[in-house]
């Protein structure tokens, strides 16, 4: 097996609100522990409970901007006051591991992690109507009326950036939705894209035992 084979695949998923992606990759991650969801580096001070390098790498303002400006993050945003962004030594550390990486991100950042990592595996969840997402915006009784509508309106200006993907998952069913996830990523394994150097090698070596018959 060469070295490219045994490098982890990198998953984008991203979805609008309330599609449910949250809720796919928690369940995936708890039926299947040899994912890994990537951690974030933010700036913002931790929260009762979160742990360092588990639920968040948190970094001071100065340390996060030099992450910015030597490159060390594949994507990166601000969000109330606070830096958020995905660093890129862990992602590849934990590739180079052989580890199947999932980055949890918004569609902007997909992009953005598109131009660094063109051989991820970007997958798109979505409810199975615009209904659908209405109803779960709107039990989720959090939000006002104004705010569901606010959600729906970027869902509709989201929608664009769909065909940027590389997989659509209509989420309808969640235990149906994971077994589709999983399969989907499986079958990444078996991508000739990640087996182009052992095609070359077999060629190689075929080559050589056709010449040595013909000396």
């Amino acid at each position: 097996m060469t070295e490219k084979n045994k490098r982890g695949l990198l998953v984008v998923v991203s979805g609008f609100s309330g599609a449910g992606k949250g809720t796919l990759i928690r369940e995936l991650l708890r039926q299947y522990p040899n994912y890994r969801l990537s951690v974030s580096a933010t700036t913002r001070a931790p929260r009762a409970g979160e742990e360092d390098g588990k639920d968040y790498f948190f970094v001071s303002r100065e340390r996060f901007e030099e992450m910015i400006a030597g490159h060390k993050l594949i994507e990166y945003a601000s969000y109330v006051g606070n830096y958020y962004g995905t660093p890129r030594d862990y992602v590849e550390e934990m590739l180079t591991a052989g580890n199947d990486v999932i980055l949890e991100i918004e569609i902007q950042g997909a992009l953005k992690v598109k131009d660094i990592f063109p051989e991820a595996v970007f997958v798109f969840v979505a409810p199975p109507d615009a209904e659908t997402l209405e109803q779960r915006l709107t039990g989720r009784g959090t939000e006002s009326r104004e705010q569901v509508l606010a959600r729906l309106k970027r869902a509709a200006e989201e929608s664009r950036w769909m065909p940027d993907y590389d997989y659509l998952l209509v989420n309808d069913d969640l235990s149906e939705t994971v077994a589709r996830l999983r399969a989907l990523l499986e079958s990444q394994h078996l991508s000739m894209r990640r087996h182009r150097a052992f095609a070359e090698e077999i060629r190689a070596a075929l080559n050589r035992f056709y010449l040595k018959e013909e000396k």
